[in-house]
């Protein structure tokens, strides 16, 4: 069965690895161009490419799929399925016509809930415990397309989104595996989405980033997880900017007021929250490094 391969970041990287692996014939891989990165904006390759060079396999970079020729060049490799992690584009009609097995993707929610650009990171932005992968067919609408099969995960209390991901990716590409093989087996079987369990879950982008202390302990510690790595929680403290990586919940005091600072422990600073509070693990001040707190704020003293 040959298989064209459309992906992007780490996650898609992670799934390529894996139908490699297991001996799926993958005949093209299409990712993003080629994108200015670091300070000196040199040109950077996609963790697809790179995996896809390495490994000998044609990479197409279009930046979209409007110009004849380039639905032409995907019609011409001839494809059973085209499998899709994190692409980075919404495929028009016309591509997904070409395989005649269809066009398959896996997406990081448990669908129909969360369909968007930022799926696990709302999972952890909305405190839940527990969220997943979904293969499923690609249609014209944004992730409404029948689902072929799930894997679910629990989301551990202190787990970050950047550390969910690196799980999922490991989740999706066994699902991925599976999926093709039921494809080629001619085994697979799908459901429609029900519509009434629709959530969505749009980009993140740094107006979201300030803590709100007027939250409960568990809604600033859920923020500070869900925005990490990107686009990074911050604070205001004593006139200085922080981004803030890590948190735990901890005891508050009665009648603390939101944003006040509770006492700096060996392990991290203690801020009120409008319910209990939580202390601040891993922070960054601008222009500076990453550090854990007690050891920014022994250089840099608090006056409490």
């Amino acid at each position: 069965m040959r298989v064209v391969f459309m992906g992007t970041p780490d996650i898609a990287a992670t799934c390529l690895k894996k139908i490699i692996a297991d001996g799926f014939e993958v005949v093209g891989v299409y990712t993003q161009p080629d994108r200015p990165k670091n300070r000196g904006m040199k040109l950077a390759f996609s963790p697809v490419k790179e995996l896809a060079l390495a490994n000998n396999i044609p990479v197409f970079q279009p930046e979209n799929f409007r110009q004849e020729e380039t639905v032409a060049q995907l019609q011409a490799l001839q494809p059973d399925v085209v499998a899709v992690v994190a692409y980075g584009r919404i495929l028009p009609q016309n591509v997904l016509d070409v395989p005649p097995k269809g066009c398959i993707n896996i997406h990081a929610s448990v669908l129909p809930a969360y369909r968007g650009s930022a799926p696990y990171q709302w999972a952890v932005l909305d405190g839940l415990t527990e969220t997943g992968v979904t293969a499923m067919y690609l249609c014209r609408e944004m992730d409404a397309g029948d689902i072929i099969d799930v894997s679910k995960t629990t989301i551990g209390e202190n787990e970050t989104a950047g550390e969910l991901l690196d799980r999922l990716a490991v989740l999706g590409a066994d699902l991925l595996s599976q999926t093709l093989m039921k494809i080629q087996e001619n085994t697979v079987s799908s459901i429609p989405q029900n519509e009434a369990l629709v959530t969505y879950a749009p980009m993140l982008d740094k107006t979201m980033c300030p803590i709100d202390w007027n939250k409960t302990a568990q809604q600033v510690h859920n923020h500070v997880r869900g925005m990490s790595p990107w686009p990074v929680a911050t604070m205001e403290l004593s006139g200085n900017r922080f981004k803030v990586y890590s948190t735990v919940i901890v005891e508050g005091k009665p009648g603390a007021v939101p944003g006040s600072i509770l006492g700096l422990t060996k392990t991290g600073l203690q801020i009120a929250c409008k319910e209990g509070a939580v202390e601040i693990r891993q922070l960054q001040a601008e222009g500076g490094k990453r550090m854990a707190a007690p050891d920014y704020f022994r250089g840099h003293p608090l006056e409490l």
